[in-house]
C-alpha cells in the first residue's frame, strides 16, 4: 500500500486522506469489537479504540514514523519488510566513526579544545588522527576538567579490542547506553547484555562489565544527577549545613530506614535514607545548549530572528515579557541570558489511577527557543523528581531548595560559558519568567491559599463562592 501520506504535514489533504484509508483497510482486517489498535506517536499500539477515536489521534498526534508495515492491523510481513519493521522505535548507532565522537567531545569539553587550560593544544580535534591514540597521559599541573578530557580523547581512540576497526570504547558505551535508553531495557538486563558481550569479545576488551560502571562513565560527562536525603516528612534536606545530621531538626524523624525487625542497620555503607530527592543541576545542562552547535545558535532566536509585528508569535511578544526587559535592561541587552518557565504537577508513576501515590516533577522550559522547538519534548529539563507517596503541598518549598540557590546564583552572579556559535566565553544569567501549574499546584507553589474564601488571587475579598 502507499504509505508517502505517512511523513506528510499532518493538516495535507494528502495525510488525511492517507488515514481514511489506513482505517478502513485496519477495521477490514483487524477489528476486534468494533476497535483496533491506534498507532498514533501516543498510544503506539498499546491501546485500542473505536474509529472516531482512532481517526482524531492520527491527525492530533501522528502516525509512528517506524511503523511501516500494519502487522497489527492485519499487513502481513513479507521479504521487503523483514529488517525489523515489527519495532516502532527506529534505532540506529550514534556514532559515525572516531571522528564523530571526537566531535561529540569538542561540544561537551570545548574549553579544553580550543586550549583555554594549560598544556592544551589549540588543534581541533576533528584533525587529530588516529596516530594520536596513547599521547594522552597524566599531565603535571592539567585541571579535573582537563584531565577528564584527555580521558575520554583517550577512550575516543582506542578500539574495543585488539584489531577492532569498527568502535572504540567510548563509541560502544554511548551506542550501547543509547540502546538500553530507546529500548526501555531494565539495569538488570543491560547487566545481562554486557556480561554476554564481554565473553563473546576478547580477554583484552575494554567494555564495562555492568550498568552502574557505564552509568559511572556517564556522569564523568555531566550528564548525571544528585540524591539528596529528605526527612521523611519533607520538614528538611540533609544537605549542605545539615549533610551529617541524623535526624531531622523540625520533627525528629531519624534519617534512615530500618530493617524488618525496626532496627537501624549500624554499618554506614548499608544505612538507605528513607526518602531522597533526586536533583539535575541546572547550570550545566543551560551551558551545553550554548556549546552544543545544533542549539547554539537557536538560544538568541527570541531576538535575532523572532518578527515583531504586533501578533503573539512568541512568548517574547507579550507585555509581561517586554515589561521585565524594560524593569532590567541590563539582563535584556545579552540576548544569551536565558529566560525559564518552571512547570510542576504529580503524576502516578504506576499507571494505576485509583492509587494514591504521586511523585511529582519540577521541568524548566527554555524561552530562548523559537516556539517550535522550546515545548519539545527534547528541549524541556527536568530539575528535580519529587519521591512520593504523597503530594509535598505546601513543603514544595523545601524541595525546590537547590533549584532555588542555582536561580539566584545564575540571576546575581552568572556562570562562565563558551558559545560555539560565537567562539566566544561569556558569563550567562539566567531568570525565572513564570510557573505554570494546575489550581491545587498552583497554591503549593506560590503559598497562596487556593480554597476559602480567598482562593482567587485576583479576586481575593470579592470571590464569590458560587
Amino acid at each position: 500500500m502507499n504509505k508517502s501520506w505517512m511523513t506528510e504535514n499532518r493538516w495535507s489533504e494528502e495525510y488525511v486522506r492517507g488515514v481514511n484509508e489506513f482505517l478502513e483497510f485496519a477495521f477490514n482486517n483487524r477489528a476486534i469489537n468494533g476497535t483496533i489498535r491506534c498507532p498514533c506517536t501516543r498510544c503506539a499500539n498499546g491501546t485500542s479504540w473505536v474509529q472516531g477515536m482512532v481517526y482524531a489521534h492520527l491527525i492530533n498526534y501522528g502516525i509512528c514514523q517506524g511503523y511501516t508495515c500494519w502487522y497489527a492491523h492485519g499487513e502481513q510481513l513479507g521479504a521487503t519488510s523483514s529488517q525489523a519493521t515489527n519495532t516502532l522505535i527506529h534505532w540506529e548507532p550514534l556514532h559515525d566513526g572516531s571522528s564523530g565522537m571526537r566531535d561529540m567531545l569538542q561540544e561537551v569539553f570545548p574549553t579544553h579544545y580550543l586550549g583555554q587550560d594549560p598544556g592544551l593544544s589549540q588543534c581541533p580535534i576533528s584533525e587529530m588522527g588516529d596516530e594520536t591514540e596513547g599521547v594522552y597521559e597524566d599531565r603535571q599541573g592539567a585541571s579535573e576538567g582537563t584531565q577528564k578530557f584527555y580521558n575520554f580523547l583517550n577512550d575516543a581512540n582506542k578500539p574495543l579490542y585488539e584489531g577492532c576497526t569498527e568502535y572504540t570504547k567510548f563509541s560502544a558505551i554511548v551506542d550501547l547506553y543509547n540502546l538500553k535508553c530507546m529500548g526501555g531495557w531494565s539495569n538488570k538486563s543491560f547487566t545481562w547484555l554486557l556480561e554476554i558481550l564481554n565473553k563473546m569479545l576478547q580477554s583484552d576488551s575494554s567494555l564495562p562489565k555492568n550498568t552502574y560502571e557505564v552509568k559511572k562513565y556517564r556522569r564523568e560527562l555531566g550528564l548525571g544527577y544528585e540524591k539528596i536525603p529528605v526527612c521523611v516528612n519533607g520538614c528538611m534536606l540533609f544537605w549542605k549545613d545539615n549533610e551529617n545530621a541524623e535526624n531531622c531538626k523540625v520533627c525528629g524523624k531519624s534519617k534512615w530506614k530500618q530493617n524488618k525487625d525496626g532496627v537501624e542497620s549500624s554499618q554506614k555503607l548499608k544505612r538507605k535514607p528513607k526518602k531522597v530527592l533526586r536533583w539535575f543541576p541546572l547550570k550545566s545542562r543551560l551551558q551545553r545548549l550554548f556549546m552544543s552547535s545544533k542549539t547554539a545558535l537557536h538560544m538568541k532566536w527570541h531576538a535575532e530572528k523572532r518578527t515583531d509585528d504586533g501578533i503573539l508569535w512568541h512568548p517574547a511578544n507579550a507585555l509581561a515579557w517586554k515589561a521585565f526587559d524594560s524593569k532590567y535592561p541590563d539582563f535584556a541587552s545579552d540576548s544569551r541570558n536565558v529566560r525559564l518557565g518552571l512547570a510542576t504537577d504529580g503524576f502516578n508513576p504506576f499507571s494505576n489511577m485509583s492509587s494514591s501515590y504521586s511523585t511529582w516533577l519540577v521541568i524548566l522550559v527554555p524561552y530562548n527557543f523559537p516556539p517550535w522547538m522550546c515545548m519539545k519534548q527534547s528541549s524541556l529539563m527536568l530539575s528535580l523528581l519529587i519521591p512520593g507517596r504523597k503530594s509535598p503541598s505546601f513543603k514544595i518549598d523545601v524541595y525546590l531548595e537547590p533549584l532555588i540557590l542555582e536561580l539566584k546564583e545564575l540571576w546575581d552572579v552568572g556562570e562562565p560559558t563558551y558559545d560555539v556559535s560565537s567562539n566566544q566565553t561569556f558569563t550567562m544569567h539566567a531568570a525565572l519568567m513564570w510557573t505554570i501549574n494546575d489550581f491545587p499546584a498552583y497554591g503549593d507553589v506560590s503559598g497562596w491559599s487556593t480554597k476559602g474564601r480567598f482562593a482567587c488571587p485576583c479576586c481575593m475579598g470579592n470571590t464569590k463562592s458560587e
